[in-house]
């Protein structure tokens, strides 16, 4: 089962800070992953055993001649050995420049939501600040758990996320005060890139954990005098409970106040279409998340050009 193209209707209207969450169930629970994520369904196909793996790693198979690893969905959930079912299906993903499937026990449809109604999960319920759950959400009278897939594929494999020793190989670097503001949802990205960026000589990080938070933020100084004191540059991420990261690009681009603050896109989701959708929101660059080096230096790069605009007087 092909996943729907964007003249097919699947596609949101960028900025509209909605999302299609495509529900699945494991051992009878339901759970949701973004439709973006998505390339195709699948019917189970005989897996090829990957020794010395993660447990809940089945191993991988090859269609199309592309070798896919399959990660045991139930596995990792429950971490029990859990028999699989003849129905079962692979949902096969793409996101941080990988492909992946999940072995699920079925599909149940997808909805439309706005990302304002979901909720991330109480810390005290959720394990902590390290919750695999990127929200809740109710679709259609169901609460489901919407998994937080870039989470679950790092600690199973820890070298295909952000890698803080690409900054580190950048040697000796000169200390930058200017100052950054980052929409991050992940606890765990959160630290990752505050790291590498405080590594990089960055020492004005300021972290929000969705787009609404830094959006508050950014309306409550947009018309400060010394504004640009307080941000020359916001990194977000798209992926967010309350307000996504195109959302939170398109008002600030319709900001007369905000407009000129230079906007990176750091997404596990960056691919042509999501591409395109930036673009058309005025973001700067756009970049995947494992990529944090170049995200460095895309930072030098757009914060000099915005200094240099900023003392010249912006161009409208």
């Amino acid at each position: 089962m092909k996943k729907k193209n964007e003249k097919e209707g699947i596609l949101l209207e960028t900025g509209t800070n909605e999302i299609e969450i495509m529900k699945f169930r494991v051992m009878g629970e339901f759970y949701g992953i973004n439709v973006a994520k998505v390339t195709e369904i699948m019917r189970t196909d005989k897996v090829k055993p990957m020794p010395h793996s993660h447990p809940s790693v089945e191993g991988f198979f090859k269609p199309r001649d592309q070798l896919i690893t399959v990660i045991n969905l139930a596995n990792y959930l429950n971490g029990v050995e859990i028999e699989n079912g003849l129905r079962d299906l692979f949902v096969v993903t793409n996101f941080n420049k990988m492909m992946v499937a999940f072995r699920v026990n079925s599909i149940d449809g997808i909805s439309r939501i706005s990302w304002k109604s979901i909720q991330k999960p109480d810390k005290a319920l959720a394990n902590g600040a390290e919750s695999i759950a990127t929200g809740i959400a109710q679709c259609e009278g169901q609460l489901v758990t919407i998994l937080d897939f870039e989470k679950i594929v790092a600690e199973i494999s820890p070298e295909s996320t952000i890698q803080v020793s690409e900054v580190e190989k950048m040697g000796d670097r000169q200390i930058n005060s200017a100052p950054i503001i980052v929409a991050e949802d992940s606890v765990l990205l959160q630290r990752m890139i505050q790291d590498s960026l405080e590594r990089a000589g960055f020492t004005r990080v300021r972290m929000y954990n969705n787009g609404q938070e830094a959006w508050d933020y950014l309306s409550s100084i947009k018309n400060d005098p010394d504004i640009y004191d307080k941000i020359n540059i916001l990194i977000t991420d798209l992926e967010m409970p309350m307000m996504d990261g195109h959302r939170l690009t398109k008002l600030m681009k319709d900001d007369k106040r905000l407009r000129h603050i230079p906007i990176v896109i750091f997404s596990s989701l960056i691919n042509e279409q999501m591409r395109l959708k930036g673009k058309e929101l005025g973001a700067d660059e756009q970049l995947s998340k494992p990529e944090i080096g170049h995200l460095v230096m895309v930072l030098d790069s757009l914060i000099e050009r915005f200094q240099t605009s900023l003392e010249h007087g912006f161009n409208d």
